[in-house]
């Protein structure tokens, strides 16, 4: 069984030596040894010397040096909207209390379902609506991964 032994962060890897592609949910893209299967049906061992948080279009690079893309699998989430950005950021702040995975954008915050959490976000009168999509929560503070976002 070939090995992925090393990641790269989405920009840091040769996508032209891209091979195939294995396709991930938010708790499988946070690990350091797991058995995956490709997009072609190839078994290989995720084997990294730590455990990793990986990113949609992260590469990990298997032990006969061809590269897999990781993208990350759509999964039920819930997408929440409030009345203006002030409201939002009241929520996020809500939320951030809870120390829960995020998603932040400007208009929007996705976290995964959780019947106590939305509960409290309709006691805040915010707008939740399940959605399907992938995930990717904000990386901790001293991540290395350099996510860009469009702010405004």
């Amino acid at each position: 069984m070939k090995r992925a032994i090393k990641h790269a962060v989405v920009g840091g890897w040769p996508t032209a030596k891209e091979a195939d592609q294995v396709i991930l949910d938010y708790d499988d893209r946070h690990r350091r040894r797991i058995r995956l299967r490709t997009s072609f049906g190839e078994e290989i061992l995720l084997d990294l010397k730590t455990a990793i948080a990986m990113a949609d279009g992260d590469g990990l690079q298997l032990n006969d040096s061809r590269w897999l893309r990781v993208t990350a699998k759509p999964e039920n989430l819930v997408q929440i909207t409030a009345e203006n950005a002030k409201h939002l950021t009241r929520i996020a702040w809500h939320l951030g209390n809870r120390h829960l995975p995020a998603a932040i954008s400007k208009d929007r915050i996705l976290i995964r379902p959780d019947h106590v959490i939305e509960d409290m976000l309709l006691k805040l009168h915010a707008t939740t609506e399940t959605v399907t999509e992938p995930f990717q929560p904000e990386f901790g503070a001293y991540h290395k991964h350099n996510i860009e976002k469009n702010w405004f």
